[in-house]
């Protein structure tokens, strides 16, 4: 298993305001990734996706949650934060007979066996170093052969890799932890520019969409 990129720990946690990031990102549409994975479902089963299971890992306020209920998947919606969970069952229109949602850390994360897809929009760079691993080991292990990770990973030369909470990967670690599955999209950023909250950042960013083998 590839270890993440690991930092000096005097470095400072990330200390984020999620409140004021959901209220930033109210209303976004969903991730490109994720639509990506969901057309490839949709070519490979055009006659239902009936039973189809989804985990959205890192949910935030749904806005993948919601256009995966669309589809008419099943969806298990995990998130750290209550207020995610809140705003994620605030949102009008949802079918909640298809819908779980739990309240859960990265660092305790059990995912159910022979799952469809795990969607994790920008939501793994935040899981700590040393728990990403075992992570990572849980998301592959609950795909079943055909399934599907879609989501980001940040690389080395992100501005937030002085986090020492957080966890970053070089373009050949990366390339380690999807031995696993035929890669779909591999996508590379590497740019100056902002937060949805509007500070300047510089973008490493891996934009993913994997089918295992």
């Amino acid at each position: 298993m590839s270890q993440p990129t690991k930092y000096d720990h005097q470095n400072p946690d990330f200390e984020r305001d999620w409140s004021t990031y959901y209220n930033a990102v109210a209303g976004r549409p969903p991730r490109d990734t994720l639509l990506a994975a969901l057309e490839r479902f949709e070519h490979e089963n055009s006659n239902s996706t009936e039973n189809k299971f989804a985990v959205d890992l890192g949910c935030g306020d749904g806005r993948d949650t919601i256009e995966i209920l669309r589809h008419g998947w099943r969806v298990l919606a995990i998130d750290g934060e209550q207020e995610a969970i809140n705003r994620l069952l605030n949102r009008p229109g949802i079918n909640y007979e298809l819908l779980e949602t739990t309240l859960m850390r990265f660092e305790e994360i059990h995912l159910p066996e022979s799952i469809d897809l795990v969607n994790a929009s920008f939501s793994l760079p935040f899981c700590p170093p040393e728990y990403f691993p075992s992570l990572w080991k849980v998301i592959v292990s609950s795909l079943r052969p055909g399934g599907r990770f879609c989501g980001q990973l940040f690389g080395e030369k992100d501005s937030w890799a002085i986090y020492s909470s957080m966890n970053h990967h070089t373009r050949q670690q990366l390339e380690i932890l999807l031995e696993p599955f035929e890669i779909e999209i591999l996508e590379e950023e590497d740019h100056p520019g902002k937060t949805a909250i509007g500070e300047e950042k510089h973008w490493h960013i891996f934009h993913i969409v994997a089918h295992k083998k």
